[in-house]
């Protein structure tokens, strides 16, 4: 099986084709490739299928099996690959994905190939059934949760997946292996949550660290970026056009106030091509 190795600012990825992959049980191969000993490495596979109602489909499953609605850096890297490789020729067009129809649109370079891409990633859902999260009617701001004895002030918003995030002071301090399952199996939380924590560095501009559900830590989480700068806009800590801070770059999000959609806009790169002797 030959394969695509791509990251989006180090949230890494295993890109193959199936035409017939549709329906397909791809957990124990996501679980297989994304071994960092024994498999090729990465935070989750993305297969490239058909689809019936978009221009294409993404399929994008965790390093630990389960199938993920969506992924902001995933699809980054996917709009990048498609376009490159020539499965589509539009610089604008549709993917359909778990979490419904995407847009992305790709920005070339002198080379010919994809540089950055913009991905309109939809409206963010903030009512609490529609997270989903347990407990009272309505939106999660600002809201009290208590980890081991600790009350932390968390913001919980569906960007395609579940994320929350809670404000700290420096989030190089945090200990993200720790803390992060904790808020991600929380009983709080019944398809759980991928958890975010967020220090404001101004008006216009955060540093995220996050816990992915089903992948563990990751150098950078798209959805999570765009849900952060949502939740930070809530909170009153910045406006509407946000830059991301992450462990290997900065993604540029835009919570647009006329058609209430979040635009993300970033990077995505081949780290290298290879064939897995299945």
């Amino acid at each position: 099986m030959k394969f695509v190795k791509m990251h989006g600012l180090g949230n890494d990825f295993v890109f193959f084709e199936d035409k017939n992959g549709m329906n397909k049980d791809f957990s124990q191969v996501a679980i297989t490739l994304c071994d960092r000993h024994t498999g090729i490495g990465a935070d989750g596979i993305i297969v490239i299928v058909p689809s019936n109602v978009a221009d294409i489909r993404m399929r994008i499953i965790n390093a630990d099996g389960s199938e993920a609605e969506m992924c902001g850096n995933g699809i980054r890297c996917f709009a990048k690959y498609v376009y490159d490789n020539g499965f589509i020729s539009k610089k604008e067009f549709t993917v359909e994905t778990l979490a419904g129809i995407m847009k992305p649109k790709v920005i070339v370079g002198e080379d010919g190939k994809v540089s950055l891409v913009t991905i309109n990633m939809g409206k963010p859902y903030m009512e609490r059934e529609q997270i989903p999260m347990n407990g009272p009617e309505g939106k999660v701001v600002n809201e009290p949760l208590i980890i081991d004895g600790d009350t932390y002030y968390i913001t919980s918003i569906l960007m395609g997946v579940p994320h929350t995030m809670t404000y700290v002071k420096d989030v190089e301090k945090v200990d993200l292996l720790t803390l992060g399952p904790k808020f991600e199996t929380n009983p709080v939380f019944p398809k759980k949550t991928n958890m975010n924590f967020v220090q404001v560095i101004d008006d216009h501009t955060i540093k995220v660290h996050t816990w992915e559900r089903g992948a563990g830590a990751t150098l950078a989480c798209g959805t999570g970026s765009c849900a952060c700068a949502v939740g930070s806009y809530l909170n009153g800590f910045t406006g509407r056009s946000v830059d991301v801070q992450l462990y290997l770059g900065t993604l540029h999000i835009e919570y647009n106030e006329d058609d209430g959609n979040v635009y993300m806009t970033g990077p995505a790169a081949v780290s290298f091509v290879g064939e897995w002797k299945e």
